[in-house]
């Protein structure tokens, strides 16, 4: 009997030193995830409400190509403002040639093109933007709203009310002061 009990303690000896690693680990992981979040560093939270995007905060983001691209995304923004949409347009396909990672010269496109009732080719650039963003990032949460009011303004454009009223309502939501209309004007983005 006696060597029994000496058996289930060395077995149950690393059995034991295990769950107290594990549990230590998981202690850790929680008090920093806690520190984390007194810090404000609590990783991938949304966007505050009616915090939405604007590409011109982005102009001097990462290495000199990205900031050239995202510099062309802003020049065709304003020139949607000046209502010379030719412009526009070629600034957002010169922005892609310079970066096809750019996930705000697709959005900008898909922007361009739900104003103009185009939902395919609106909903093409809206899926290539989702696709570049890092769900993960500030980035995506802040263009979430736009994500979402473009979709549901091509889908309006397109007559499909159905579909598109929780979407705007959705943006709505998120950030009001820029989809409380409905649309995406191009200053709004800029």
């Amino acid at each position: 009997m006696v060597a029994k009990a000496s058996v289930d303690r060395a077995t149950l000896a690393p059995r034991s030193l295990a769950f107290v690693v594990f549990f230590a680990a998981g202690w850790a992981v929680l008090l920093g995830g806690g520190i984390a979040l007194i810090g404000g560093c609590a990783g991938p939270a949304r966007a505050p409400r009616g915090a939405a995007l604007r590409i011109s905060e982005l102009v001097h983001v990462g290495d000199a190509r990205q900031q050239a691209s995202v510099r062309l995304v802003v020049e065709g923004l304003d020139a949607e403002i000046a209502s010379t949409p030719q412009r526009a347009l070629s600034r957002y396909e010169r922005a892609i040639q310079i970066d096809p990672s750019n996930p705000f010269a697709y959005l900008a496109l898909a922007r361009y093109y739900a104003a103009t009732a185009d939902i395919e080719r609106a909903s093409e650039h809206l899926d290539r933007t989702r696709s570049l963003l890092d769900p993960d990032s500030g980035l995506y949460w802040g263009a979430e709203p736009h994500l979402l009011g473009l979709r549901g303004w091509a889908l309006a454009g397109a007559g499909e009310l159905a579909e598109a009223g929780p979407l705007l309502a959705e943006a709505r939501r998120l950030a009001p002061s820029v989809w409380g209309d409905g649309r995406l004007d191009p200053s709004e983005l800029r």
